[in-house]
Parts: structure tokens; C-alpha cells; sequence
């Protein structure tokens, strides 16, 4: 099983960024995610015995709960930079309890065995991937026409265990479980 946690974004959020990829998506051939896959990402857990499911659920479910975390999606931008962009993102400003939800996830699963993260948590929408010697030029223009956008605001109550698995039409996110954050 691939599992992930992440929280999932508010329908408001969600057809704004439906829209801009609706926009964009003419202008490269990219590997544009599905606006029904996006979320924040607070830990990728990679592989996981299915034979473990309960014990990683009583893991996650025992991790501090940090309150109601605002978060904002805003601005746009490219990993790991403009000059060789491999992913193509919108960005999450959110409260301290953002990092400190994904900081005490990674503590949880590391003691169940699970590899840490080698980089510092850096919250964002993958919104496409890039794949190499693509032409960027239009995107880039439809992009600086935007200005700098904001596609709204929410306030997480849950994270959610996600089980992601590939199919003819792309990954597909099926939820396992909900923790609240309050």
C-alpha cells in the first residue's frame, strides 16, 4: 500500500484552482494534476504493509492535535526553480500548526519505521509536473498575466491517511481515515 497524509482543500479553493488549470493547461504539455487529487501533503509515507494499517492508525491518530489550522493558497511558482522546473506549484501559507502537524507526523511514523523526510516541510500544491526539454514560453506569459493570484482561504479541521494508486487515467486518492485537529 502507497499511503499519504494531507488535508484535504475546501470546495471554494478547490474550483479556483480548477479554473486557473482549465487556463493554463492549453498553453504545455505537462502532467497536469487533477483538481479532484489536490491537497496539502503533511507526510508521504511511501509503501506500508497492509498486515500494519491499524497500528500506523492508532500512530496517527495519537499524534498532538495542534487546533484549527488556517491555511491560504497563493502564488505560483516552480521546484526546484524557474531555471529547471521539474514541478509547477501553488502556494500554502498556514498557521504554525501546518508545520507542527506535519513535524509530529514524521516523529509518529519514524518511530514505526518509516524513512524521515531529508528536507525541510515545505507545503504546497503540485498543480503539474514537468516533464524535461518542454516548452515553457506560453506558460510563462499566461502566468505573469495573472498578477499575483489568490485562489482563497479555508481552515482545516481533519487530516486524512490516504491510500494513492495508479490507474490508466492517473493516480487515484481513496481515504482510509480522518484525525481530527482540535
Amino acid at each position: 500500500m502507497r499511503l499519504f497524509t494531507a488535508i484535504d482543500l475546501s470546495e471554494e479553493v478547490r474550483r479556483n484552482l480548477e479554473r486557473l488549470l482549465e487556463r493554463l493547461r492549453p498553453t504545455a504539455r505537462l502532467r497536469w494534476s487533477r483538481p479532484e487529487n489536490l491537497h496539502v501533503t503533511t507526510k508521504f509515507i511511501g509503501e506500508w504493509p497492509e498486515a500494519r494499517l491499524d497500528e500506523l492508525k492508532r500512530a496517527l491518530a495519537a499524534i498532538p492535535r495542534p487546533g484549527a489550522i488556517p491555511i491560504a493558497v497563493r502564488g505560483l511558482g516552480w521546484f526546484p526553480n524557474a531555471r529547471a522546473p521539474r514541478v509547477f506549484w501553488a502556494g500554502i501559507e498556514a498557521g504554525s500548526g501546518l508545520a507542527e502537524l506535519a513535524r509530529q507526523t514524521e516523529l509518529s511514523t519514524s518511530r514505526l519505521g518509516v524513512p524521515e523526510e531529508g528536507r525541510p516541510y515545505s507545503p504546497h500544491l503540485t498543480l503539474a509536473r514537468v516533464p524535461p526539454v518542454t516548452p515553457l514560453g506560453a506558460l510563462e506569459k499566461a502566468i505573469a498575466d495573472l498578477g499575483a493570484p489568490d485562489f482563497g482561504g479555508f481552515t482545516a479541521l481533519r487530516f486524512h491517511l490516504y491510500l494513492s494508486e495508479l490507474s490508466p487515467a492517473g493516480s487515484r486518492y481513496t481515504r482510509l481515515a480522518d484525525f481530527p485537529l482540535e
